[in-house]
């Protein structure tokens, strides 16, 4: 049974209360005290970013689980950011621009996604066990190529690659563009919810209700991959979010995409921040890659949600 009326309104209005809180609580804690300069100049940036980085992340793992009719499904997970690492290596080496390349890899992930997960997604039973399978071997391959950039990038480089590739919000610009791009994608997703939910009923479902299926899985996996690549271009790799946000969202409750539209983008941008503020402040003055962080926290949560999906 999903959440509707007033549990629905009580539950939205936690979310929204407990985001906020931890967006304030970001911009006032860390080392330097409530310097109004070092606010504005570094936490108010650093915050910015990790809720449109949080928020574009959460609405790409929902589109995927949408597109691909898998609960388990995000753009980490399924090599989307893996895809959009290595383009935007390969920019940084090419002297291209970073979004450029962070999103032509993360689209171009997704397509061979797509195309190897056709005779899945024509499958009965098995098909989530192979798409997951599909997605890690995806991600490895990325990985993989990733290093081998990396054994390459110049030695002044190669420390701010690592740590970029393992997610980092320290000096992150174009949170604005993020946050802006993230309402964009939002408001798709909410204006097209009715195709969404049909679509989650399966392909002859939706096409027998007259949705154009196949228009509305390349729309999907467009704008799934051009959101990882923007936040891969901005933070660097950070993984789980995707997954970790639409899953819980609906282990409570919630159900249509009318909801899911917006929630998923403020619980993504709740869990990045907070889990910001732990890379800032557990080692405090030293700080952890934000992405090795999430990669504690999704895990363990990831293997739970595999384990309930094969029950």
């Amino acid at each position: 049974m999903g959440l509707h009326g007033t549990r629905l309104t009580a539950f939205a209005a936690v979310l929204i209360a407990a985001t906020a809180t931890l967006l304030a609580a970001a911009v006032l804690l860390g080392s330097g005290g409530l310097d109004a300069e070092l606010i504005l100049k570094l936490r108010a940036p650093r915050v910015l970013a990790a809720v449109g980085v949080g928020a574009l992340l959460a609405l790409s793992g929902l589109a995927m689980q949408v597109l691909l009719r898998n609960p388990l499904a995000d753009p980490y997970v399924m090599g989307t950011s893996g895809g959009a690492s290595v383009g935007a290596l390969l920019a940084l080496m090419g002297g291209v621009s970073l979004w450029i390349g962070a999103a032509g890899g993360a689209l171009f992930a997704g397509v061979l996604l797509l195309a190897l997960a056709r005779s899945a997604l024509a499958a009965s039973e098995d098909a989530s066990a192979r798409l997951i399978l599909t997605g890690a071997m995806l991600a490895s391959v990325a990985g993989a190529l990733a290093t081998l950039l990396l054994t390459i990038t110049p030695d002044e480089r190669l420390r701010g690659a690592i740590f970029w590739l393992v997610g980092d919000l320290s000096g992150a610009q174009g949170g604005s563009v993020c946050l802006l791009a993230a309402l964009a994608f939002a408001l798709v997703l909410f204006s097209r919810r009715r195709s969404v939910d049909r679509l989650l009923l399966g392909s002859e479902a939706a096409a027998l209700l007259g949705e154009p299926v196949r228009r509305l899985r390349y729309e999907l996996l467009v704008a799934a991959s051009l959101a990882a690549g923007l936040a891969v271009a901005t933070a660097g790799t950070i993984g789980f979010i995707g997954l970790v946000v639409p899953q819980l969202l609906r282990l409570v409750g919630v159900q249509r995409t009318r909801e899911l539209a917006w929630m998923s983008p403020v619980g993504g941008a709740g869990l990045l921040v907070a889990a910001d503020l732990a890379a800032r402040m557990v080692v405090a003055p030293m700080e952890m890659p934000v992405g090795a962080v999430m990669a504690l926290i999704g895990a363990p949560l990831f293997i739970g949600f595999l384990m309930r999906s094969g029950r």
